[in-house]
């Protein structure tokens, strides 16, 4: 019964508290949301559709302005999200299923806001590698900072094959001679759909802060350097990811078109034509056979160059920036292919992973057995997530803007049956695990035992949150106070997020600077 108790107090299950319905008025039409029992009222607005349905014709191609309705449309349930296959068994969604018209967001916002009242609004894009995932995830539900007196958004866009597909048909068929990037047009569409009718809600379009998770992070920098999305919000948050090297650099066209036409073939098809008339489960399997990539392009339109070279040119939005990554973001196993934890075994690793093993056992050393697993989840770490998203922050900071970075180190507590706690115990935060700290949503997720540290934690992230949506610094009284970063050469502090929360000297700077041109030479 508490666990019910819980999940109604959050708005978590298909039928809200109180079932009382809450009108907006938004430019294609009047919405009928609901209204969620708390210690304080929230009203929700879901499945709001920001474009037409990507659908026959429309697929693969960018985002077209939604229909208007007539009449109240209700909007008191989640709508379907993007196609995908189930790959990631954190993923709890709310959606009722997958399908290919799923450009839907919701909106959370304080209960009775009256339009116009201006409070901060917080654009989140999910994770999932951009080819899973989906606004109505429970650990992105919006209520615990609706309370906190913010605007929360969460969004649907086109994943995989079906958002990121690029073809030398599409190219000839585009005004633009562009192609691919349709996951990311519908981002900025639903920005654009947000900076409209925020207002309906309460919200302020001049104080749009977006943000996201892994993939959702990886976006958040890309729209900082896109020129139809940088000038269009006031902040930004990254939560483990850029398209940055060691990790991320978008294709170029050619690149991406040649891999499409090779995908069009590989699945029988002919042409775009041929690819359009194909049933959307058959292209969801022709996906996950060809292990298509969702790679993000630069494609003349949306991204102009490599996001690399706009942060480093000073072109990137002028707006600040929190962001950060988890101590553990990739495991030692992975190093290691699973062979015993020995010093000959992590070495042997390294070789088979980079070109440059020497030079990276130098920079992650194991002297004893003991030592390799830290070791080598330090370089599956930084491999995958970790230094990519300094690079982000190092580069942002040296425009001057006001930069923070947190490392969020507290692992998860225990997990309760029915799941499974892994065979091999994390060394710290694993991927992910902080978006329910962060985002005020520990009870979202009844698979662990929350403790009392926890919770504490959870206060203190979800304060720095709210404070940076709201003031664009994550400091306010009450809170351990996290220093901006220098923007000059000079030691850089971080914000050491755990169960004592405290700035410190960002050690790992150094080794940041000499692995990222190392471990981009990877073996093929």
């Amino acid at each position: 019964m508490r666990r019910i108790s819980t999940a109604l107090t959050l708005g978590l299950i298909a039928i809200p508290a109180i079932a009382v319905a809450q009108r907006a008025q938004v430019d294609t039409g009047t919405i009928a949301g609901t209204r969620i029992a708390a210690p304080t009222g929230v009203d929700a607005y879901l499945g709001i559709p920001y474009a037409a349905p990507p659908i026959g014709a429309l697929r693969w191609q960018p985002p077209k302005p939604a229909a208007r309705w007539s009449g109240v449309r209700k909007a008191d349930a989640f709508g379907a999200r993007c196609m995908q296959q189930p790959l990631f068994a954190d993923m709890k969604f709310r959606s009722p299923g997958i399908a290919e018209d799923c450009l839907t967001l919701n909106v959370w916002a304080p209960a009775g806001t009256k339009p116009g009242a201006k409070l901060p609004v917080l654009f989140y894009i999910h994770g999932g590698g951009a080819i899973a995932g989906d606004g109505s995830e429970r650990r992105y539900d919006g209520a615990a900072l609706a309370r906190q007196g913010i605007v929360v958004v969460t969004i649907n866009y086109r994943l995989g094959a079906f958002g990121f597909l690029a073809t030398s048909d599409l190219v000839a068929e585009s005004p633009t001679h562009t192609a691919g990037n349709y996951g990311l047009l519908d981002q900025a569409a639903a920005l654009a759909w947000v900076r409209r009718n925020a207002a309906a809600f309460g919200g302020d379009p001049a104080r749009i802060t977006i943000g996201g998770e892994s993939a959702g992070s990886m976006s958040v920098s890309v729209l900082m350097t896109s020129p139809l999305t940088r000038t269009q919000f006031a902040g930004a948050i990254g939560e483990s990811g850029g398209v940055m090297p060691p990790s991320f650099r978008p294709k170029s066209l050619a690149q991406a078109t040649a891999n499409g036409d090779a995908f069009v073939r590989a699945a029988g098809a002919n042409s775009i034509a041929d690819l359009r008339a194909m049933p959307a489960d058959a292209l969801l399997a022709a996906q996950g056979t060809q292990r298509l990539r969702a790679d993000f392009i630069v494609d003349g339109q949306f991204l102009t160059e490599a996001p690399i070279d706009t942060y480093a040119a000073g072109r990137a939005a002028s707006v600040p920036l929190l962001v950060g990554s988890n101590s553990q973001e990739g495991s030692w196993t992975g190093v290691l292919n699973g062979q015993p934890p020995t010093v000959a075994n992590y070495r042997a690793g390294i070789a088979r992973l980079y070109t440059d093993a020497d030079a990276l056992f130098a920079l992650y050393p194991a002297r004893t057995d003991a030592e390799v697993p830290a070791a080598a989840t330090k370089l599956a770490s930084d491999t995958f997530l970790g230094a990519s998203t300094w690079k982000w922050f190092d580069l942002h900071r040296r425009t001057r803007q006001p930069t923070y970075y947190y490392h969020f180190s507290h692992p998860r507590p225990a997990a309760l049956p029915p799941l499974t706690n892994p065979e091999v115990p994390p060394m710290g935060a694993v991927h992910s695990a902080e978006i329910e700290y962060a985002l005020g949503n520990l009870d979202t997720n009844p698979a662990y035992a929350w403790t009392a540290n926890d919770r504490r934690i959870s206060a203190v992230f979800q304060g720095y949150f709210a404070a940076f949506i709201k003031t664009g610094n994550p400091n306010v009284t009450g809170l351990p106070t996290w220093p901006v970063a220098s923007p000059g050469n000079g030691a850089i502090m971080r914000q050491t997020v755990d169960v004592q929360t405290r700035a410190e000297p960002f050690t790992d700077q150094a080794r940041y600077e000499a692995a990222v041109p190392l471990l981009e030479n990877r073996r093929p």
